[in-house]
């Protein structure tokens, strides 16, 4: 096996090449794979097919299945999430918000692996926002200012029964399962360091944080609404374009993500696993 590497030249990501992943891969494989994950954070493998056996093994490969709350999996597996949208669906686009997935976990997963299944002709470039990058361009007043703040996540605003996918979101093509779980909260530091590499960053964003500890709501959401803008802004995104039999993977605790649309009237699906924490965030 002869690994290449690309970056995209933009904040994060990269593409790879010279590897199969229709078979199991052996440890220095593995290994080279993990490394470059968390160099570039984004990594996308063109040209695989894989089915979802190749899917569970790679992801199984990679660190283990995280927990997958409030989607239902697909028939006949455990682990295995579709994110779909039907050629005619008119409901609102899923997770087109930024986010990191299942912040509002006690040890949220390390990563998320999404596999093409049926790729629309044009549109639906999923975005993702370098948090490393975006931390390291405050000046140290501004790092001071956050850098001991401890946010509070939950998922109610998306996945309460009257959250945004919730009871009142009928029409929806995706199995999502709200539910009164999603009250819950979980503290996390707002930049903590990575767990694997030391490098600090902004860990999730406004929508999975609902506040910060010790400050009053108002000032907490006003707070979390300016570094919103500023994690999400241009200079520190990648825009990911999809092709068919392409797997993407990318590390929860580096980037945000978000979905974008511009395929109305054509499908779309994606299989998705979750990788499991790596010792907390």
């Amino acid at each position: 096996m002869q690994l290449e590497i690309t970056p995209s030249g933009q904040a994060c990501g990269a593409h790879v090449t010279g590897v199969d992943l229709k078979v199991p891969l052996d440890p220095g494989a593995i290994a080279e794979i993990r490394s470059a994950w968390l160099e570039h954070h984004v990594l996308a493998f063109p040209g695989q097919f894989l089915a979802d056996d190749d899917l569970e093994r790679f992801t199984l490969a990679m660190g283990g299945f995280g927990e997958d709350p409030f989607f239902a999996p697909i028939p006949g597996r455990k682990n295995i999430a579709a994110i779909r949208r039907e050629a005619d669906e008119t409901t609102p686009l899923f997770a087109e918000n930024w986010h990191a997935d299942w912040s509002f976990q006690e040890f949220p997963p390390s990563g998320t692996c999404l596999n093409a299944v049926d790729i629309p002709p044009m549109g639906g470039d999923t975005l993702f926002a370098s948090q490393h990058a975006a931390w390291e361009a405050l000046s140290a007043d501004q790092q001071a200012r956050y850098a001991d703040l401890i946010a509070t996540h939950s998922a109610r605003l998306a996945y309460a029964p009257d959250g945004s996918y919730g009871e009142k979101d009928k029409g929806r093509s995706m199995d999502i399962r709200p539910g009164e779980a999603a009250l819950a909260t979980q503290s996390h530091p707002l930049v903590p360091a990575h767990p694997e590499t030391g490098r600090r960053g902004f860990y999730s964003t406004l929508g999975y944080i609902i506040g910060i500890e010790g400050m009053e709501h108002s000032d907490a959401i006003a707070l979390l609404m300016e570094l919103q803008q500023w994690q999400g802004d241009a200079r520190f995104i990648y825009t990911h374009k999809w092709e068919p039999g392409m797997l993407i993977m990318w590390d929860n605790r580096s980037v945000l993500h978000k979905a974008t649309g511009g395929y109305e009237g054509h499908r779309r699906e994606l299989h998705r696993t979750t990788i499991a924490a790596w010792r907390g965030l």
